[in-house]
């Protein structure tokens, strides 16, 4: 066998042992799914201007990361039930980062929040950092994580203030299981006309 080959020989194995060695000992690239812990990120909070993280900012509360955009018409839907579903369970401790991706400005942002009279957490990245992070493959996604980080719901548009959903926050929090009827129900007779 000639040195050439030898040497092309060893160029290969060494790349093989490489790839191997790669593939065993590199970084395990997992899933954003159900049950696993929800990714770290960090946005630009509309409110305060200040930069935040989910484990900082949102740690040991049961919180719903949205990710969305102004020009998505699915999320202007979906929007209005976060925001009934915050006014029931904000003022005992759930949380919602609604993170846009909008890019550019913030301007488009805050007037959408204004249209619609947004009172949970929105946040800006507009990187869109966080479409990688969370593997996102549009808009709106959301997750709903509980006391722990764990994801427990990942789901594309949703309705979000369904007695399901209240339910499953509600147990996610430790309330009784009634206070998601009964807050259905308060939230009901509110909104009928002499209620």
């Amino acid at each position: 066998m000639s040195k050439q080959w030898l040497a092309v020989l060893t160029i290969v194995g060494g790349l093989g042992l490489g790839a191997a060695a790669l593939v065993k000992f590199g970084p395990q690239i997992e899933g954003v799914n159900v049950g696993k812990r929800a990714p770290d990120f960090a946005a630009v909070n509309l409110a305060t201007g200040d930069s935040v993280s989910l484990k900082k900012e949102y740690a040991n509360q049961v919180t719903l990361v949205n990710i969305w955009a102004t020009w998505c018409i699915p999320c202007r839907t979906e929007m209005p039930a976060m925001e009934r579903l915050y006014q029931v369970y904000g003022p005992k401790g759930f949380r919602i980062a609604a993170v846009s991706i909008d890019e550019g400005g913030i301007e488009d942002v805050r007037a959408f929040v204004k249209e619609y009279a947004l009172t949970f957490d929105v946040l800006h990245d507009a990187t869109g950092e966080i479409q990688r992070e969370y593997q996102t493959t549009g808009v709106p996604e959301s997750f709903l994580l509980d006391k722990d980080g764990i994801i427990v719901k990942r789901v594309f548009t949703h309705e979000w203030d369904t007695p399901v959903n209240k339910r499953l926050i509600a147990e996610l929090m430790g309330l009784p299981a009634d206070s998601a009827t009964a807050a259905g129900t308060v939230q009901a007779r509110a909104s009928t006309p002499g209620g």
